[in-house]
């Protein structure tokens, strides 16, 4: 197998031919597991490559033949794993699946587990910090969760829900793998991470998806003229509606109901709009010799260059270079 034929490959962690060194090194990114070769006669090829980000790490494995692996419980990740290639078989507790391109494995690690990796199999994992994932559950229901969060095994690749987070990933892995800017926008980057976890949240049942798709309760208007004021006055920074909904004590589902009933709008469309006068206000007066509307879009939040640059023309009539060369 190519070196290059496994993503984000600018980012090597690991490259090994030793059982030991392989499970210490993938274990100190993933979490302790025990590492033995199915077949003591071929040998091991391991590469681990990835980035860490503030609340999310994302990592591209392969091990080149078949292993057997056994993950020890950790309270401090939850890992998805997503085949690339080949297929895997994971057991946890009395759930079983094979995991391939069409199905990934959530690993939420609250009890022993097993995976066995055919000699083909090489995937994308997504590892979430346990503290900033549930902090960001409580956000979304507006209380804290007071039982661990645990997944179903299975996540269905081919469900609309579970492609629109894939989607997201992907941008991620493009984002890393070229060096693009908005890694370097903690506005954007911020964004595309809340973005990841509450898609996972919605997209993947859990033991918590009741309460997030439950009834939630009404948000008085005085509530919804502060979230106003909140996006009025931090446009530039990192907010997400969990960030809104903490910052005026309501759930974030709540918020968004009350932005629907009173604005007819949402917490984050109004927060676009406020974005999009803002980004115009700095194209009208930059250089365009020292900036670029790229850089100008990540600096207020704009993940997708170009939905944001759709939202613009059809907001102000014309393009954001039209405004920058103006």
């Amino acid at each position: 197998m190519a070196e290059q034929s496994l993503p984000l490959a600018a980012h090597l962690r690991l490259h090994t031919h030793d059982v030991d060194e392989a499970r210490a090194r993938v274990g100190s990114e993933l979490g302790d597991h025990g590492l033995r070769p199915v077949n003591s006669e071929t040998r091991l090829d391991a590469r681990l490559n990835g980035m860490a980000f503030d609340g999310v790490g994302l990592y591209s494995l392969r091990y080149g033949t078949e292993v057997l692996i056994t993950p020890q419980p950790v309270d401090s990740y939850l890992l998805v794993e997503i085949p690339l290639a080949g297929a895997a078989e994971v057991s946890h507790g009395r759930d079983r699946i094979v995991s391939t391109p069409e199905l990934a494995s959530v690993l939420s690690l609250t009890r022993p587990m097993c995976m066995r990796w055919a000699p083909g199999h090489k995937s994308m994992i997504v590892r979430f910090d346990r503290a900033v994932l549930e902090a960001h559950l409580g956000k979304l229901m507006g209380r804290t969760p007071r039982r661990p969060l645990t997944f179903s095994l299975g996540m269905d690749l081919t469900r609309p829900p579970a492609r629109s987070w894939l989607s997201v990933v992907e941008l991620l892995r493009r984002e890393a793998e070229t060096g693009g800017a908005m890694l370097e926008q903690p506005v954007a980057l911020g964004q595309l991470e809340g973005l990841l976890m509450t898609q996972l949240l919605l997209a993947q049942p859990s033991n918590y998806s009741e309460a997030l798709w439950s009834g939630q309760p009404r948000v008085a208007p005085t509530a919804v003229e502060r979230a106003v004021d909140v996006i009025e006055a931090r446009a530039a920074e990192p907010l997400s509606v969990e960030d809104l909904a903490e910052a005026v004590g309501v759930g974030a589902r709540a918020l968004q109901e009350g932005f629907r009933r009173q604005l007819e709008t949402t917490p984050m469309s109004y927060l676009r709009e406020v974005r999009l006068d803002r980004v115009r206000a700095e194209l009208t007066v930059c250089d365009p010799g020292a900036t670029t509307v790229t850089d100008v879009a990540y600096r207020w939040g704009f993940v997708h260059l170009g939905r944001f640059a759709l939202a613009y023309r059809r907001r102000f009539g014309e393009s954001p270079s039209e405004t920058l060369r103006r």
